[in-house]
């Protein structure tokens, strides 16, 4: 494995008024072009069944620029406006390699406010970070220092809808290096009541940072009802309401990367199951949980950490009966409502219905390494019959 792993440093900065009118303007140049050239590809597609690719939308941009309608786009740093386009063609990229949707227009009100700067448009020396176009560094809040001996490839600086501003560094990063083997696999089974269950009987409570604030948001979002639309108080009162869900966004976040640093520093081999979240959100009376639980971003977090420091994070198929599969005897109830917490096979042996999953997601990690993740290993049912035909029910969350 390679030791060169490029990690993105975020840090909190304060612009001045010039500097935030001038991010402004960028944003909103970057937001133009993405959509002129996504109209532009759209447009040739339908017409003429044609393909356009990111040199020409390149040099479409440059006709554009000498336009009187388009002019204002000289007056912010092209880089941002090249990487746009590059981002359109990632987009594009992933369409037809059908691992994602079409992609879709920027709106001004609801679109990251953010641009993309390399490493000709902007200068890192001594501390302090100058872009293109800015003849004063920008204030930034140094939290924790970047990798000693490396510089930024890239620097992004974004707006969030709290109206906090941000600045990202992606640097390589030397002391991430692969951990000391250590031969322990664990079984993780994630919930709600719960937010992980281990294999090995520890229980992570959820922290439900939704829930604990829940009743300042429900206030704060009734008050720009009550105001005029367009006016500076109902836009006073949105951001208030947008500062008390990043406030829960940030404490959910980092919750999340202590527990899957943890994971990855602890354990060799971790065995998740492959939830469709996306579909379990439907569930009206369980949204809002599973979105305040973060599953995906749970997964997610731990599929880019593994590889940095040696491990590897599994997936199990969905339709695996974990819940109700007995990990003593294999004996496969039919049915295990969501109620049930705890249950008795025929075996005598009693199971509290998480453990009992994450037990049967680490037994099934064998067979999932050597032959896939919709391999099941073999169970039987309570008249001792094999039932490997039998089509499990799905199991709750």
């Amino acid at each position: 494995m390679s030791t060169r792993v490029k990690r993105a440093y975020r840090y909190r900065f304060c612009p001045t008024d010039a500097q935030a009118a001038e991010l402004s303007r960028t944003f909103g140049c970057v937001r133009k072009v993405y959509n002129l050239a996504l109209a532009a590809r759209t447009e040739a597609w339908v017409t003429r069944q044609e393909r356009v690719s990111y040199h020409q939308t390149s040099a479409m941009l440059t006709a554009w620029k000498k336009t009187g309608e388009l002019a204002y786009l000289n007056e912010v740093s092209s880089v941002p406006l090249q990487q746009t386009l590059r981002h359109l063609q990632t987009a594009f990229t992933h369409f037809f390699g059908k691992r994602a949707n079409y992609p879709r227009f920027k709106s001004r009100k609801t679109s990251r406010r953010s641009a993309e700067y390399t490493t000709s448009a902007f200068r890192s020396r001594d501390g302090k970070l100058t872009r293109a176009k800015m003849t004063e560094p920008l204030d930034i809040v140094w939290s924790r220092p970047l990798p000693e001996g490396t510089s930024p490839s890239t620097v992004t600086v974004s707006q969030d809808s709290a109206g906090r501003w941000f600045v990202s560094l992606l640097c390589e990063d030397p002391s991430v290096k692969p951990l000391p083997a250590t031969g322990q696999a664990v079984g993780a089974d994630v919930g709600l009541e719960h937010h992980l269950t281990l294999s090995t009987g520890e229980k992570i409570t959820s922290p439900r940072h939704e829930r604990r604030d829940r009743a300042a948001p429900a206030r704060q979002q009734r008050r720009p009802a009550k105001k005029e639309k367009g006016s500076a108080n109902r836009a006073r009162a949105r951001l208030k309401v947008a500062k008390i869900h990043a406030r829960v966004a940030d404490r959910r976040r980092d919750s999340l990367h202590k527990l899957t640093t943890r994971l990855v520093r602890e354990d060799r081999t971790i065995v998740i199951e492959d939830l469709a979240v996306r579909n379990m959100v439907k569930n009206r009376k369980l949204a809002r949980a599973i979105s305040d639980a973060a599953w995906g971003e749970f997964r997610r977090m731990l599929e880019y950490k593994a590889p940095w420091y040696g491990r590897e994070v599994i997936a199990v198929d969905r339709w695996f009966p974990s819940s109700g599969l007995c990990s003593a005897c294999n004996t496969l109830r039919d049915t295990m409502p969501l109620h049930v917490r705890t249950w008795t096979c025929d075996c005598a042996t009693t199971h509290d219905r998480d453990v009992n999953a994450a037990h049967n997601l680490l037994a099934a990690e064998p067979a999932v390494t050597v032959c896939g993740a919709g391999v099941r290993p073999q169970r039987s049912t309570p008249d001792g019959q094999s039932a490997t035909k039998q089509k499990p029910s799905r199991r709750e969350p």
